[in-house]
C-alpha cells in the first residue's frame, strides 16, 4: 500500500470581490482545463481541496508520498506542460504572495498540532 502524505499550503487573493469572485468560479467544477487536472493526478495527489476565508487561501493536498518527495521532479514536468503553464500565469493574476515569503505563492505550511499526538 502507498504512503500519502498530507501537504498543506496558504496564499492570498488580490484583495478586490470582483476578483476573488472570478477566482472562484475558475475553482468551479470543469473550470480548471482538464490537462491540469490530469498533471495534478499524475503527480500522485489523490485529493486536495482549496479552502477560501477573506482573501486567504488554503489547500490541503493528499499525495503519494513518494511524488510528494520530489517537488523537483514535479517543477520539471510543470514547467515543460504549456497548459499548466497557462493555467498557473492565469491564477497568478490572482493570487498575492504572502507578506513574509514575496517571490512565492503557494507556500507550504508546517504542521504544528496533532490531536492524535496528544495524551
Amino acid at each position: 500500500m502507498t504512503e500519502i502524505v498530507r501537504r498543506c499550503f496558504a496564499v492570498d487573493l488580490v484583495d478586490e470581490p470582483e476578483m476573488i469572485a472570478r477566482y472562484r468560479e475558475w475553482h468551479a467544477p470543469g473550470g480548471p482545463p482538464a490537462a491540469v487536472t490530469e498533471a495534478i493526478r499524475a503527480d500522485g495527489v489523490r485529493d486536495l481541496q482549496i479552502w477560501l476565508v477573506g482573501d486567504r487561501l488554503f489547500m490541503m493536498m493528499e499525495q503519494d508520498a513518494g511524488l510528494a518527495a520530489d517537488p523537483q521532479g514535479k517543477a520539471a514536468r510543470d514547467a515543460a506542460n504549456p497548459e499548466v503553464q497557462a493555467w498557473d500565469a492565469l491564477m497568478r493574476t490572482f493570487q498575492r504572495p504572502l507578506p513574509f515569503a514575496p517571490d512565492t505563492t503557494w507556500v507550504e505550511m508546517e504542521r504544528i498540532y496533532a490531536l492524535s499526538e496528544q495524551g
